[in-house]
C-alpha cells in the first residue's frame, strides 16, 4: 500500500511542476483537485496506457520506442479530459503542451523514483 501512495505522491508532484513550468498546462481548482488529478493520472496510466501500447506496438517497434512520447502526451490529454469532466480544474491546452508536459512529468517521476528507491537498498555484506 505504501508503494502506491509513494507513486501517487511522485506523480502529483510531477504534475504540479508541469503546471508551474509548461505553458498551456493550467490548474484553476481547489487544492484537493490536484490530489485527485494525480489519482486520475495514475488510473489512466494503469488501465488505458497498456492497451494503447499494445495496439500501437508496430509503431513502437518501428520508431524504436520513440512513439512512447506520443503515448505519454495522449495519456496526459486523457487525464485533462477526465479532470475537466470531474471539474477538478486541470487543463492541458493542445498536443504541444501535452507533449512537453508529459516529457517533464516522465523526467521528474524518474528522478524522484530513483531518489526514493535509492534509500530502500539493503546493504549486503561481502562474503
Amino acid at each position: 500500500m505504501s508503494h502506491i501512495f509513494i507513486k501517487w505522491l511522485i506523480n502529483t508532484i510531477a504534475i504540479m511542476l508541469a503546471i508551474k513550468f509548461v505553458p498551456g498546462i493550467t490548474f484553476s481548482g481547489e487544492w484537493w483537485g490536484i490530489l485527485l488529478t494525480g489519482v486520475v493520472f495514475g488510473l489512466v496510466n494503469t488501465f488505458i496506457r497498456p492497451l494503447i501500447k499494445f495496439f500501437t506496438l508496430p509503431l513502437l517497434i518501428f520508431s524504436l520506442g520513440l512513439f512512447t512520447f506520443v503515448i505519454n502526451a495522449a495519456m496526459l490529454g486523457v487525464t485533462s479530459w477526465v479532470s475537466e469532466r470531474m471539474n477538478l480544474g486541470f487543463h492541458v491546452d493542445g498536443f504541444k503542451s501535452a507533449f512537453i508536459g508529459a516529457f517533464l512529468i516522465s523526467i521528474v517521476s524518474l528522478a524522484l523514483s530513483c531518489f526514493v528507491n535509492g534509500g530502500d537498498r539493503k546493504q549486503h555484506p561481502e562474503s
